[in-house]
């Protein structure tokens, strides 16, 4: 080989190496973050933009009760929209829609933002969540607006534990309560009359300040 040839040959590894370095160098922490960083589902259809998509169901696997969706909805448009309801492809659960604060239709205002899940925001609960999804499915979901019309993407089902811990369902599960400690102990009566039992048959008082054991063993030695 050449002398030119070696030194483009050198010049070319040294090229790719120090590229290889600065796109290291330049992902840095944000690396990192976008390994954990939670697979949100998003979309947008006029004025409409919907992100951070989820179904979050109960922190624990076996948990009973409700789920929820949560998403940021965004209106760009110059009138204000009605989110008329959410449901779930193939009809598997129904979903119920909560305004942050009192009753009536849930409005996002022209310009404006509504966020699903969370304290204090508004809500989208999904009655028999425990049955109608699993965690670790994408679940497909239809957001039916009063202009845009119907907005459809799949949302990743996720435990409200970790990342999602304060966005899960409001509502947990009651423990069951223990029988033992929700009847009367059965023994309390019992235990009360045997020993009513036993003392009349082995030491109370008769009339007449004799006990009744006495008695029946003084007669007892009489000859017949």
């Amino acid at each position: 080989m050449s002398r030119s040839l070696r030194h483009g040959a050198l010049a070319a590894t040294a090229l790719v190496f120090s590229i290889a370095t600065l796109s290291a160098c330049g992902a840095g922490k944000d690396a990192q973050t976008l390994e954990v960083r939670p697979d949100n589902a998003a979309t947008s259809s006029g004025d409409i933009k919907i992100q951070n998509a989820n179904v979050v169901t109960q922190p624990e696997r076996e948990a009973k009760g409700p789920a929820v969706v949560t998403a940021t909805l965004f209106n760009g448009g110059t009138k204000a929209e009605t989110l008329d309801a959410v449901t779930l492809a193939g009809g598997s659960g129904s979903v119920t829609l909560h305004p942050a604060k009192g009753s009536g239709p849930l409005v996002v205002p022209a310009g404006g933002t509504v966020i699903l899940g969370g304290r204090g925001n508004a809500a989208a609960v999904i009655e028999n969540g425990s049955e109608a999804t699993q965690n670790g499915n994408v679940q497909t979901l239809v957001f039916k607006f009063s202009r845009t019309g119907d907005i459809a993407l799949g949302a990743t089902v996720v435990p409200a534990a970790g990342y999602f811990k304060d966005f899960g369902p409001s509502t947990q599960p009651e423990p069951p309560k223990n029988p033992e400690k929700s009847k009367k102990s059965p023994e309390a009566t019992p235990s009360g009359s045997a020993s009513e039992t036993a003392g009349a048959t082995t030491g109370s008082e008769a009339e007449g300040g004799t006990t009744t054991p006495s008695d029946a063993a003084s007669d007892s030695q009489q000859p017949g």
